[in-house]
């Protein structure tokens, strides 16, 4: 973070701190954070689901504001978890696929915050260090980005055997599911910090696959019982019914884990005084549209959970449909907070929407792939654009598919191709332009990026600009990122 930035931070939350309840002294409100991995939004009660069990995170909804078109504008780990904390968009802040490292130089949430005096935690997942993810330490200092509690490791997708590491290589094994195991050191965390405000950031690996949880949670559903959508096909690989009931098993899992962390601030009489945010990084196809995993412009992918909660400023069971991306969150975080926004990040302020002033976000939210994976079906890396009623999507070459929404919800029918759409093709293909344009995005991104070659991908290492990448790449053409 530059020095300048932690100066203009400190000296922004000086003046601005947010009477919460009422108290001579007014307190800064704390904001506890929670990213489930590869959670689909349309797999909670609260979004209309009728098959999942989550009653803690829909009374969290209804305590709050549900954001039901909220939306990962590069939906993939590395890169949707850097746009959340920098408020820039991929090709901005450097991390346009996994497995790089987030510049040192890049000012982040939890870096703002610490320099206003609250104390930052991070639990979980990190995946912003680059280089090899397991075991996956990541040493005290500026590669943490401004987190002054580390309870975490890089990447590690082994949820009945997690591993985190403190402030030294040593790492810690619980030897409980993950979500649970994390809860209980966000428990003493939040309880280490309770006089004091907080930014806790709770990074939890499920439901992300190899998905599954604890019997008690996997026998709960049914896999034959379950209604599939309407755009889903059988017989894909690792998406078929009985992956679809782990999944879902895991996300009640997550769900109970929720409710312990609301009934410990209501027990710590600091519920008022706690902004509690819910989101995830990105969607999961699971055979939607006959494809799996992320990347992709349908909504299975780009469609994540977006939920507000903090009584007495938020406006109970509110529910909208205002267009909220990972862009905005940093910079209404921030806003709720009462502080300015750094004029670097790209997202918009939607605290108003928030806490029910206004119900009218962004006009439409801009989307970036930048390098395909080999082997999960996702064409040349695309650009889209999503608006209340529409989704269109395009590579370099050639549109790819757009969708009316109003009349066609699970996108069973693309449009790209059909003449009678042309007028609204060409509406939408200007305001992808404009986003390009308006983002400092360009198409030539894409050369300066690695390519497939035989089915393989070249791997990402530390590097701080586009040039070192391709000089590295050069050199290690046999390496190849994970998913």
């Amino acid at each position: 973070m530059r020095y300048g930035s932690i100066l203009w931070a400190a000296a922004a939350f000086a003046s601005a701190a947010v009477p919460v309840r009422g108290e001579d002294k007014p307190r800064r409100p704390n904001i506890l954070l929670i990213v489930p991995d590869q959670l689909r939004a349309q797999a909670l009660g609260c979004m209309g689901n009728g098959d999942v069990k989550t009653p803690n995170i829909d009374r969290l909804a209804g305590q709050g504001v549900l954001f039901r078109q909220t939306f990962a504008n590069t939906p993939v780990c590395c890169p949707a978890r850097a746009v959340m904390l920098t408020g820039k968009y991929a090709h901005k802040n450097g991390m346009v696929c996994n497995d790089l490292r987030l510049r040192e130089s890049e000012t982040t949430l939890a870096e703002l915050l610490k320099a206003a005096g609250y104390q930052t935690g991070l639990i979980g997942k990190w995946h912003l260090d680059g280089g090899k993810r397991d075991p996956g330490f990541v040493p005290p200092g500026p590669r943490r980005q401004g987190f002054d509690f580390w309870a975490a490791c890089e990447c590690r997708h082994d949820h009945f055997n997690p591993v985190y590491f403190r402030n030294d290589a040593k790492p810690i094994r619980p030897g409980k599911f993950e979500a649970e195991a994390l809860t209980d050191v966000a428990e003493e965390f939040i309880r280490a910090n309770r006089t004091r405000p907080f930014f806790l950031m709770l990074s939890m690996g499920p439901p992300h696959d190899p998905y599954g949880a604890p019997e008690r949670y996997r026998k709960l559903y049914d896999a034959q019982k379950l209604k599939m959508p309407p755009n889903w096909k059988e017989g894909v690989r690792q998406a078929g019914r009985k992956e679809i009931a782990a999944y879902y098993a895991a996300i009640t899992a997550i769900d109970d884990q929720v409710g312990r962390l609301m009934r410990l601030l209501d027990d710590l009489a600091l519920e008022k005084d706690t902004i509690v945010a819910f989101t995830s990084d990105h969607g999961d196809m699971l055979g939607s549209q006959g494809a799996r995993l992320k990347r992709k412009p349908w909504e299975e992918s780009i469609r994540v959970p977006g939920i507000f909660r903090c009584p007495g400023r938020v406006k109970p069971a509110h529910r909208t449909d205002a267009l909220l991306s990972h862009i905005d969150l940093a910079p209404t975080l921030l806003s709720l907070c009462g502080a300015e926004i750094p004029k670097g990040m790209q997202g918009g302020d939607l605290s108003k929407v928030v806490t029910g002033e206004k119900d009218e976000g962004p006009d439409s939210a801009f989307f970036q792939i930048f390098v395909p994976f080999a082997g999960d079906g996702t064409p040349n890396p695309w650009r889209g654009v999503r608006t209340q009623h529409h989704m269109y999507a395009r590579t370099e070459g050639k549109p790819w598919v757009l969708y009316d929404l109003k009349n066609d919800p699970h996108e069973l029918k693309n449009l790209a191709s059909d003449p009678a759409s042309a007028p609204l093709q060409r509406e939408l293909e200007a305001r992808l332009t404009k986003w390009m344009r308006d983002t400092g995005d360009s198409w030539k991104w894409n050369s300066m990026l690695p390519v497939e070659d035989k089915g393989r991908l070249f791997r990402f290492e530390t590097f701080y600009t586009i040039d070192e990448y391709v000089q590295w790449a050069a050199r290690h053409p046999d390496l190849a990122p994970k998913d």
